[in-house]
């Protein structure tokens, strides 16, 4: 496990280097502990492994002044876990009634659910940046537009990692060329 953890707070503090998150964004992470492991994901997970992954992340949270989301797995439609005083600071989060538990949301979800103060479920956000352990798909809770960030480790244990921050759109610049009864 502590072979793990370093993985990730590495792969966390090159991120950090560069993802210009800001205190009260919000960081979602999607992570798979069979895929940690060297297994199917889905197949094998382990609380042991959620719990040093969660503890890695809390701490850098805490570091960072982010808010912690944790993505559920595909059997929970991939509701996100965050605390309560995240919930409050984002208006127009649709608050869902479950409990994620090991083989029903995840090892990781579930470890997160635990480890919060005030652990609120909600069926989708649009977070800053985020990091994804073992190819669980988190693009569908990062804001437009989703830019990788590339760090020296590849894998937490024998999981794929990918991370993203996320970027305003650009709409316009020097060539843009604008209606001028509209503006």
């Amino acid at each position: 496990m502590q072979e793990i953890k370093t993985q990730l707070k590495t792969a966390l503090t090159e991120y950090a280097a560069v993802a210009k998150l800001l205190p009260g964004d919000i960081f979602v992470v999607g992570c798979s502990t069979s895929e940690v492991l060297g297994d199917k994901i889905g197949t094998a997970g382990s609380e042991d492994c959620a719990r040093a992954i969660f503890e890695t992340l809390e701490e850098f949270c805490k570091e960072h002044g982010i808010f912690l989301a944790a993505q559920c797995c595909e059997h929970l439609n991939r509701a996100i876990i965050i605390e309560k005083e995240a919930y409050e600071k984002y208006f127009g989060l649709t608050r869902v009634n479950v409990v994620p538990m090991p083989r029903a949301g995840g090892s990781f979800a579930s470890a997160v659910y635990r480890g919060m103060k005030a652990p609120v479920a909600v069926e989708k956000i649009r977070a800053h940046g985020g990091i994804d352990i073992g190819d669980t798909f988190i693009g569908m809770h990062l804001h437009q537009v989703a830019v990788p960030v590339r760090v020296s480790i590849f894998s937490v244990g024998k999981a794929h990692l990918t991370l993203a921050r996320t970027r305003c759109k650009f709409v316009g610049g020097e060539r843009a060329h604008y209606n001028e009864e509209l503006m």
